[in-house]
């Protein structure tokens, strides 16, 4: 970028810019302060609210988080590698294995807000699950909260003609999970669609991701199909952007 092009950017811009230089090139590493309001203001010669702004651009691109009564600091979570065909691979949730195995090596996950209930399904998740007007749904909602660091938030939703009476029902729904519990029952998953979409969060996503509002979410929506393309579960996961990077390998 030119000088010219430089000079046209925002005051804010252009610190919110150097300072995210200065992280890339180890200047500044994970965990480590950032300048403060005042230091911005006094090496830059802006207002305090230009100072701000640029430690905002910052934060809402999830580079940095502000700790109260500390200051902002380079963000020291490692971002999520999503395997998005090898987690589901049967494999994986075939031997019991949880299908976050395939993400999370040996990191410290936590699931919790956990709840399972069962009513009338919305009127998108009856049509892709060809339910009736009278068929009921079992839905499970659910925070996955990895290295102290909510990063997800699921709710599945499942025939209660499938599950009814089965662990799915459940908090608990016991090794491999969903999938290998509709395995059981005679519904095991053998095809699986996902649509992903982005776009800025509501007030109450971004409290339970512990985002700030201007941090995008993920949006993914994947459906599990048991043979002759039954449709058995919706899952509707909305991930903190920042959080992830989503991986697809597969072979020409």
């Amino acid at each position: 970028m030119t000088n010219t092009d430089d000079d046209r950017r925002p005051k804010y811009q252009r610190i919110a810019d150097s300072l995210r230089e200065a992280i890339q090139s180890g200047e500044y590493g994970p965990g480590d302060r950032l300048p403060g309001e005042n230091d911005l203001m006094s090496e830059h010669g802006v207002a305090r609210m230009t100072a701000r702004q640029a430690l905002g651009v910052l934060k809402d691109e999830g580079v940095a988080e502000a700790r109260k009564g500390a200051g902002v600091f380079v963000r020291a979570f490692r971002p999520l590698r999503r395997r998005g065909i090898q987690r589901l691979a049967q494999e994986q949730w075939g031997s019991g294995r949880s299908i976050w195995s395939a993400d999370i090596e040996n990191r410290n996950l936590v699931v919790d807000n956990v709840t399972v209930s069962e009513g009338a399904a919305p009127n998108h998740v009856r049509a892709v699950l060809d339910l009736g007007d009278d068929d009921s749904v079992c839905a499970r909602s659910r925070r996955f909260v990895l290295d102290g660091k909510p990063v997800l938030l699921a709710t599945s939703y499942l025939p209660m003609s499938v599950v009814a009476g089965s662990a799915i029902t459940r908090e608990d729904t016991g090794p491999g999970g969903i999938y290998t519990r509709l395995a059981e029952l005679g519904y095991k998953p053998v095809h699986f669609r996902e649509e992903i979409r982005s776009r800025m969060p509501s007030k109450e996503e971004a409290a339970q991701l512990s985002i700030s509002a201007g941090t995008p979410v993920i949006l993914i929506c994947r459906t599990a199909f048991a043979d002759e393309g039954r449709p058995v579960e919706i899952n509707e996961m909305t991930l903190d952007a920042a959080s992830y990077i989503l991986e697809y390998d597969f072979d020409a």
